[in-house]
């Protein structure tokens, strides 16, 4: 199967699939593109845009997931960060649903995209929750509990041990924010068995 990986990370959707799938990742971030290289050699990495690329290039592929920036619609950073803070407030990142809407109306595969529980009530509505995820899909993902994660309080070597990535060797500014943006493996796998 031709699978897109848009917004990739350093793959913690990706890193329990199997390797019998064309994989190609997506990641604006250099160095965290550098990363999931090192990590996935088999799969193919752009450094670009994924919204731009999504566009251009969606109808080469069987499978599409998408995570787009999920910080302006994260309830901690609304609640905690602008509220107590003093974080200046911003526009929700409306390419999480330009991308819904565009592959709902316009992509003829297998598609999903994922985001955390926003702050406020989705403009959407998810196909599923799962963990601290929405799932938008056009497909049927069946409900299964995961692991609950301490995100908020986990440190570097806490958020390494449940996601089984070692980043130590790597000089990245913030190698905590980059663990908690990844999706944990064990819910990229499930999702990928509805495929």
């Amino acid at each position: 199967m031709k699978i897109l990986n848009l917004y990739a990370g350093i793959g913690g959707n990706r890193k329990l699939w199997a390797n019998n799938h064309e994989i190609t990742a997506i990641e604006i971030n250099s160095e965290i593109a550098n990363i999931y290289r090192d990590l996935f050699p088999q799969d193919k990495v752009i450094v670009a845009d994924a919204h731009q690329y999504l566009l251009e290039h969606f109808f080469e592929y069987d499978f599409i997931w998408s995570s787009p920036p999920c910080q302006t619609h994260s309830s901690f950073r609304q609640n905690i960060c602008v509220r107590f803070r003093g974080t200046k407030p911003e526009y929700p990142d409306m390419r999480l649903y330009q991308e819904i809407i565009f592959l709902q109306n316009n992509f003829k595969g297998k598609w999903l995209v994922e985001n955390v529980r926003p702050y406020y009530k989705p403009l959407i509505m998810p196909t599923i929750e799962l963990q601290r995820h929405l799932f938008w899909s056009n497909f049927e993902i069946k409900h299964a509990d995961f692991k609950k994660e301490k995100i908020r309080t986990f440190q570097i070597k806490d958020l390494e041990e449940i996601h089984g990535f070692k980043l130590s060797g790597y000089n990245l500014p913030n190698k905590r924010q980059v663990l908690r943006n990844c999706v944990l493996p064990e819910l990229g796998s499930h999702i990928l068995n509805f495929i």
